[in-house]
């Protein structure tokens, strides 16, 4: 079975030969053909090469477009900061719309305009060429509330919930419009599958979050899948009081951290969500040893159940054990 067909299968609840395997990894592929993560966020090419070429050395069943939250802010004219060896970051001192103000004048970006947006769709697209036959292709775009943060800040947005709802909802109009752009190119260019990230929605109470952000996750959700592709969410963080909602959410993949059992997504989703993950990628995956790493991965297994895929509950650190990472690999093989 290829892999585009294992994973395919699996979200349909088809049988399958094996588990999937697909863990997220940036600066883990940037340093397994030997490049500065500048060039692998800045350059498509660069990052397609390190994704296939960790995608094959690894058997991962897919390849992804994942790099850095701040192609989107970028794109609009958000202050980035840029390292040599380590992910592109926001200026949080010099957001966006510090002035909120600024909303009303500030235009979607295109997303094949020649920025970092574009540079994400080049990517989907040299991926799909390569490897889109056997390999499932993955797309990334932000989530309403992250992106809202990447423009506004994390601290100034956080306040936005109590002191402008209003403001806080057209940004999240905004955004969301944005999103579905981008992941309409994203789509358009191979993409089967689009990740949201969603990080600072882990921050907010159960209320906050199906009041604010819930609805706004909605739509992206089933705007990307009116497009023909599927959807990945992953909220980084402790997300244990809002797993019900993102279960409502009707994404064929739910991507736990590992701070969020996987026995309490299958509780709060039900028996039919697909779960990903979510092996604590620095205490198991990068400081264990490949049984101990195993044990786990079982453990997360049993857990999530038939309909789940093999992965870390976040990203696979750049100096995790290359032995611990194909031990992961052979639990889904041998499952």
């Amino acid at each position: 079975m290829k892999s585009r067909e294992r994973v395919v299968s699996l979200i349909k609840g088809q049988t399958v030969d094996c588990l999937p395997f697909m863990p997220i990894t940036m600066t883990f592929a940037a340093d397994r053909i030997g490049a500065r993560y500048y060039d692998y966020a800045t350059n498509y090419r660069i990052l397609a090469e390190a994704q296939l070429r960790t995608a094959e050395e690894f058997d991962f069943d897919y390849v992804s477009a994942i790099s850095d939250p701040a192609r989107e802010a970028a794109d609009c004219g958000g202050a980035v900061i840029y390292a040599e060896n380590q992910p592109p970051d926001l200026d949080q001192s010099h957001s966006r719309l510090a002035d909120k103000t600024e909303l009303a004048r500030l235009a979607i970006p295109d997303p094949l305009g020649g920025g970092r947006m574009h540079d994400r769709v080049r990517a989907v697209a040299l991926l799909k060429e390569k490897a889109g036959e056997n390999k499932l292709v993955e797309g990334w775009v932000e989530g309403p509330c992250a992106e809202g943060a990447d423009l506004r800040g994390i601290n100034t947005i956080m306040m936005d919930f109590y002191e402008d709802p209003i403001f806080l909802r057209d940004l999240f109009e905004f955004v969301v419009e944005m999103e579905l752009r981008f992941a309409k190119a994203q789509a358009d260019a191979g993409a089967d599958l689009i990740g949201v990230g969603d990080a600072a929605a882990s921050l907010l109470s159960p209320s906050l979050y199906e009041e604010f952000v819930w609805p706004f996750q909605k739509r992206m959700v089933e705007g990307i899948q009116a497009m023909g592709a599927m959807v990945r969410l992953h909220i980084c963080g402790n997300t244990r009081h809002i797993l019900e909602g993102m279960g409502r959410l009707g994404c064929e993949i739910v991507d736990l951290d590992y701070l969020s059992p996987l026995s309490e997504g299958r509780e709060k989703m039900g028996p039919d969500q697909v779960l990903l993950g979510n092996l604590d990628p620095v205490k198991v995956l990068r400081d264990g040893t490949p049984e101990t790493v195993r044990t786990a991965v079982e453990e997360c297994h049993r857990q999530a159940g038939t309909r789940f895929i093999v992965g870390a509950g976040c990203e696979v650190t750049r100096d995790t054990p290359l032995e611990n990472l194909r031990a992961m690999h052979d639990y889904a093989r041998s499952h």
